[in-house]
């Protein structure tokens, strides 16, 4: 068939795209973003806690950044737009989880 194998270009990176149904969404894009550098944060502060015994400080920041990833998280799901938006939104969400779970377990909120 023609068209199935692709020439040229090799040894390039692929481009990132996170509008692949061909129209803008910069509010859910940054929200998406969002959601998996604020569950990324938490889920480092939860390992801080976790192994290394950090302070109730570390504890209330990883809780709130993880319950703020969550929530921001479950609203962009609903109006997200694209799959790729979707897995950075649940890659997130996920981290933000645990993150807020380690959080909570070790002192966060109380």
């Amino acid at each position: 068939m023609a068209g199935t194998v692709r020439t040229g270009r090799s040894g390039h990176f692929p481009r990132v795209n996170l509008n692949s149904d061909g129209r803008s969404h910069p509010l859910i894009n940054l929200a998406s973003v969002f959601t998996l550098i604020a569950g990324l944060v938490a889920f480092v502060f939860g390992m801080l806690l976790r192994y290394a015994n950090a302070g109730h400080g570390i504890a209330i920041a990883a809780a709130a950044i993880g319950l703020a990833s969550l929530l921001v998280g479950l609203y962009t799901q609903m109006v997200s737009a694209t799959r790729e938006e979707r897995v950075l939104i649940v890659t997130g969400m996920v981290f933000g989880f645990v993150g807020l779970a380690l959080g909570l377990a070790h002192g966060g909120f109380s």
